[in-house]
């Protein structure tokens, strides 16, 4: 008996993305586009006539903008959806809009040459599909922004400065890792440590991503820049395409941005991230694992257990993905399993007993 295809219904304006998506869907042996529609309106009434596992979605279209249709879509009827974005800054600002608002991942679509530049993404695209059916559907969380600022609750003052100089905090995350790094970030104090993250996102992606965060956390976020340092009161993201590594120049800590080649197929890689957190920061580091398909980032949050750092993961419940953190929990990577919600409150308790244990040597 074959196993039951994923049902994948293709919203898209444009007649050649719905035909190029459809080849690329039905050259799958596990999925099939059960149907296709111009505008959103139309995919309501295909949404209750088919029941698809999946939506790929446009975000530009007549009749009814793709994130207003998102939006109703989460509200009233909740399905993996795979956004379809140009690789523009307006639409990867929409993307990130998209996750926020539930979708489960996104692909860009080619400038130039579009059915061959799609076509290339076949592979790329069944992933995501793939993920997007397995995916948990989690309720959507309201983000603090500046006119709504009582949906966090913000962490108070650390006011140590050596435990905010010598300490790192190291995130990776992959699917889902948007809106879990949010989670992670917005309610730590201005005087946090300084922040490295490797999240798994393409080239064109992670500036729009560093500035979202800039305008909704305490701490100041921006794209990693080679060679700059590490300071506290600061996020830095690896930019999409390229590996960021710790590195130390005297005393500081300094960021190492380069185009090595991927590790576990990812560049960014959360392996390399960790890797080099574990050599040149060991017991001052703190290790946190999110949300994400597959294993990268599980090594390296051992070595850097190993090397006497303090270790989280994400737990089941709270993960769209359970990939890279069951992957870290099964080896015996993380010190302790969290949900996303509590996942600032541990770091914070962890950084106020290091100090504690420092006021008193």
């Amino acid at each position: 008996m074959s196993a039951k295809k994923i049902k994948v219904l293709c919203v898209d304006d444009s007649a050649l993305i719905r035909s190029l998506m459809t080849e690329i869907i039905n050259s799958q042996p596990d999925m099939i586009v059960v149907a296709t529609a111009s505008d959103p309106l139309i995919a309501r009434d295909l949404v209750k006539q088919h029941n698809p596992d999946v939506m790929t979605l446009d975000v530009e279209m007549p009749r009814m903008d793709g994130l207003e249709f998102l939006e109703k879509l989460m509200r009233l009827r909740p399905m993996p959806v795979v956004m379809v974005s140009s690789l523009t800054e307006r639409g990867s600002e929409a993307a990130l809009r998209a996750l926020e608002l539930g979708a489960i991942d996104f692909v860009t679509k080619p400038r130039l040459g579009i059915r061959d530049g799609l076509l290339a993404y076949t592979d790329l695209i069944a992933d995501k599909i793939r993920i997007a059916a397995a995916a948990r559907m989690l309720p959507a969380r309201r983000s603090q922004t500046p006119g709504n600022a009582a949906t966090t609750t913000e962490a108070p003052l650390l006011r140590s400065p050596l435990m905010s100089t010598e300490k790192l905090i190291i995130i990776g995350a992959s699917t889902g890792g948007t809106e879990a790094i949010r989670e992670v970030l917005q309610p730590l104090p201005p005087d946090s440590p300084g922040i490295m993250i490797a999240q798994h996102m393409p080239p064109g992606f992670t500036h729009s991503f560093a500035q979202r965060l800039h305008g909704l956390c305490r701490i100041a976020v921006s794209e990693a820049v080679h060679g700059e340092r590490i300071l506290p009161g600061h996020a830095y993201i690896a930019p999409g395409g390229f590996h960021l590594s710790l590195k130390r120049s005297g005393a500081n800590y300094v960021a190492h941005v380069d185009q090595a080649p991927p590790v576990n197929r990812h560049r960014p890689s959360v392996d390399v991230l960790f890797d080099s957190a574990a050599e040149h920061a060991g017991k001052n580091a703190i290790g946190v694992i999110l949300t994400g398909m597959g294993r990268d980032g599980a090594d390296g949050l051992l070595r850097m257990r190993q090397a006497g750092a303090y270790t989280l993961a994400q737990d089941e419940a709270s993960c769209v993905v359970f990939g890279m953190p069951r992957e870290a929990i099964e080896i015996g990577a993380a010190t302790e399993v969290a949900p996303i919600t509590e996942m600032s409150q541990r770091v914070l308790a962890h950084l106020r007993s290091f100090g504690e244990r420092s006021n008193r040597v």
